[in-house]
């Protein structure tokens, strides 16, 4: 900011001060707010009422001003005239600073725009049929130092609006309700649950052992017991633990953490929700899965059709179910019936032009050429099912296929938008899975998941079949057609220092 712009906005704050009013002040008088006294103008008649809000325009003809004042709800015009300001005797300055100017004409020469104001009055109609308070007494309630975007040009820089969001909801009004709208989708997914009698838990975000996705997690220090934790990369394990204990309908919502790449669909950090069904078969899984995804479209969306990019997605349609194995053997020739080993299905991928990293194990070469291949020709909603063992460790193998799990992904704009299993619940299989994720790990692919042996322990102790689901806030920013990145408050940036 410049240095002239910034003492001419000292200036004017001085100004105010000098004139004997706060430009802090700690109480306010609203009244009402703006969009109750736009919308009960009829029957304010000529009560006089007290809005506040922060100025969004101004507009000074001589002893006249015009200017909105825009609060949480609404923007409303207001009228000060010279004539018409109560000014009191114990705030007129003698000063010389101020050339004895009289509270009118503090407001036209020294509130700007971003200011908050109170203002008390009566309402009316312009000759443009704009309802309108006419003031007769204000007071500043803060006084802004730097200049703010206008509400016409905005902000140009995406790095900016994300680093400096508070600017972007500022002056943006899509902003605002992009977020609005996020509230109504976690609240869809609250009341859905509560509905069907789930009970919302919170678990620690701390971990002695990550589990439950791969991905590659973040460590921290916990002081006070002088150890190191991973921050948690899903919410499933801690869940799993509560049916161990006893509950039969528990979920989450909360923040999970994984230390992997920026893209469209992915952050490092970002809410998610799990929940787990016990006695649930998979089934019955599908049939709420497909029930609840309906519910959050129409009450984010106020529609089952959206665009996502290019494509219309429908969410009224009874979504297909796809199996893994045979989608994968339509694209690439590939029967996960049959044996492939590494070598096999990295030939394969080289045939097919499809880039992996050399440390890949069998189920993350599997996955790789699934998403390259499968995934990108599916654009409407749809359950696809049957995943490989190999990709699936904690779900229960397939009593018809055991080459097959019990899994079940959403997807659609070739977005997987959600996880679900039939949760496997044998320790000794559990075991064999983790002990076939930590040979993953030693030859070189540190997504796969650690063995985590108190989870076994508890498993021993008898977790009752169940029905698993999970999805995070990708699903939101799918629903909205952005990157996950644009429809998080304040997401991760890199510092510019």
């Amino acid at each position: 900011m410049r240095e002239d712009i910034l003492q001419t906005k000292l200036d004017k704050l001085n100004n105010i001060r000098a004139f004997g009013m706060e430009a802090y002040p700690e109480k306010t008088t609203r009244s009402m707010t703006n969009l109750a006294a736009l919308e009960g103008f009829d029957a304010l008649g000529e009560k006089e009422i007290t809005l506040v809000g922060r100025v969004r325009s101004m507009r000074p003809m001589g002893g006249s001003t015009f200017a909105h004042i825009e609060d949480g709800t609404a923007k409303v015009q207001v009228f000060l005239n010279k004539n018409n300001i109560i000014t009191d005797a114990n705030l007129r300055m003698k000063s010389e600073s101020t050339n004895g100017m009289d509270k009118y004409k503090l407001f036209a020469k020294n509130v700007e725009l971003g200011d908050f104001v109170q203002v008390t009055g009566k309402l009316f109609k312009t000759k443009q049929e704009e309802k309108t308070v006419e003031v007769h007494d204000w007071k500043m309630l803060t006084k802004n130092i730097r200049p703010i975007p206008t509400e016409h040009f905005g902000i140009k820089d995406e790095e900016e609006k994300l680093r400096k969001r508070y600017l972007d909801l500022m002056t943006n009004p899509d902003t605002r309700e992009l977020f609005r709208k996020k509230n109504v989708f976690w609240q869809t997914v609250r009341t859905s649950l509560a509905s069907e009698g789930f009970l919302e838990v919170q678990t620690s975000a701390f971990e002695h052992t990550p589990g439950g996705a791969d991905a590659e997690p973040f460590i921290t220090h916990h002081n006070a017991l002088d150890q190191d934790f991973y921050l948690r990369i899903s919410l499933e394990l801690p869940l799993k633990r509560l049916l161990v204990g006893g509950y039969e309908r528990v979920f989450e919502i909360g923040r999970v953490f994984r230390n992997e790449g920026m893209d469209r669909d992915h952050l490092q950090e970002f809410d998610h929700m799990e929940f787990y069904w016990a006695y649930a078969d998979f089934s019955q899984g599908l049939q709420f899965m497909e029930k609840m995804f309906k519910e959050i479209a129409l009450n984010v969306l106020g529609s089952y059709v959206h665009e996502y990019e290019g494509e219309k997605i429908d969410w009224e349609q009874k979504f297909p179910v796809v199996d893994y194995f045979d989608a994968l053997k339509k694209e690439t020739g590939i029967d996960l019936n049959e044996e492939w080993s590494v070598p096999d299905l990295k030939k394969k991928a080289d045939e097919l032009g499809i880039k992996y990293e050399a440390g890949y194990s069998k189920g993350r070469m599997i996955d790789t050429l699934y998403k390259r291949t499968v995934r990108q020709k599916m654009i409407q909603p749809c359950f696809l099912v049957g995943h490989p063992l190999e990709v699936s460790p904690l779900a229960k193998s397939d009593p018809e296929n055991p080459k097959k799990v019990l899994r079940v992904q959403l997807v659609a704009g070739k977005s997987e938008l959600c996880n679900a299993f039939a949760e496997l619940n044998d320790p000794i299989v559990q075991k064999e899975r983790f002990m076939d994720q930590m040979k993953a790990r030693e030859e070189g692919d540190k997504e796969a998941q650690m063995l985590d042996e108190d989870f076994i322990e508890a498993l021993e102790y008898g977790m009752p079949p169940a029905f698993g689901f999970g999805f995070s806030e990708r699903l939101f920013s799918f629903l909205m057609n952005r990157s996950i990145r644009e429809t998080v408050i304040f997401p991760a940036m890199k510092s510019k220092i």
